[in-house]
């Protein structure tokens, strides 16, 4: 997926907005300890890991692995209309030939199906913003998080998940994972692609793999107990408590020097993120400084074949999952 990063905010402020929660709370440097517990997360549905190891991303190259997959996640939120929509038809795309049978229940998977995608979704939003909240500056305020919960159904708009799935407060948030939890269950597969994710090896690279291991300790003192004990990561409460001085000092002194920390870093860790990252806080104001709706955005800039895709949720998709 390439990025031109001149081109972040040419046409419009994107879905969201310069006041909006989303832009604070996904340009902070919390979203990467957010990022590292979503795509834990991600190998609970046991359709996702099924794609995941068939496709081998995260294990032949998962520093741009991971890099695409949170770049993705910063374009819908930090983008104009035309970027995020031209980010999502990539992302569908590398998804569609992404089928095969998970081999616990026999059922065919799809990496575009509206199921897994809305645990993609709702996981990433919810991790970034557990994230912000204890590594950052705390709770958002009642009227931000209303909004920030709405601005994250838009958001879903721009994948498979059926509309009317997607929660829309923090109380519909605890019900999607209380409905969702008996269906979710850990392999020998699921295990090992979270603990790649949480300690990645040397052998992928030094810093990488350092990157990795020292964000791991703060994403996993934000899970709760049962994921902890299910995935066999749980680490004793005195290892938390350890981890959460240092990285809120570490988050404290990355935000107020405007991400410049993590920007120069990028290149060695996450390059096309720090690009991101880098033309958010460079932008000028664009043409039209008003944002625009994904179905608009769509119209304009989509290709006829996805918006299809999109106008239907995938119904074929979603049976034969």
């Amino acid at each position: 997926m390439a990025f031109d990063a001149s081109t972040l905010r040419r046409d419009d402020y994107g879905f969201f907005g310069p006041d909006s929660p989303t832009w604070k709370v996904w340009a902070a440097p919390t979203a990467l300890i957010g990022f590292q517990r979503a795509v834990t997360l991600e190998h609970f549905d046991p359709f996702l890991t099924a794609a995941v190891a068939d496709s081998h991303g995260i294990y032949d190259n998962p520093a741009t692995r991971l890099d695409h997959t949170l770049s993705y996640f910063l374009l819908v939120a930090l983008g104009d209309g035309r970027t995020a929509i031209q980010a999502a038809e990539h992302l569908m795309k590398v998804h569609a030939p992404m089928t095969g049978i998970e081999p616990i229940s026999g059922k065919r998977y799809s990496a575009n199906n509206p199921d897994s995608q809305l645990w993609i979704h709702v996981t990433g939003w919810h991790s970034v913003l557990k994230a912000y909240e204890m590594f950052g500056p705390g709770p958002l305020s009642p009227a931000e998080e209303d909004r920030y919960w709405a601005e994250c159904v838009i958001a879903a708009e721009l994948q498979t998940c059926k509309p009317a799935d997607v929660p829309r407060n923090r109380d519909e948030v605890r019900g999607y994972f209380a409905r969702v939890r008996p269906q979710l269950c850990v392999s020998e597969r699921a295990v090992r692609a979270m603990h790649f994710l949480l300690w990645p090896s040397a052998s992928k690279g030094m810093t990488f793999a350092v990157g990795g291991r020292a964000l791991s300790l703060a994403t996993i003192s934000t899970l709760p107990a049962w994921m902890r004990k299910l995935g066999r990561f749980n680490l004793p409460g005195i290892v938390d408590a350890s981890a959460r001085i240092p990285w809120k000092a570490l988050v404290w002194a990355t935000a107020r020097r405007g991400n410049r920390g993590l920007i120069l870093a990028s290149p060695y860790v996450a390059k096309m993120t720090g690009q991101i990252l880098a033309a958010h806080i460079a932008a000028d104001s664009p043409r039209t400084r008003s944002t625009i709706s994904p179905s608009e955005a769509r119209e304009r800039y989509g290709s006829t074949g996805t918006r299809s895709l999109w106008e239907h949720r995938a119904p074929a998709i979603a049976e034969s999952a």
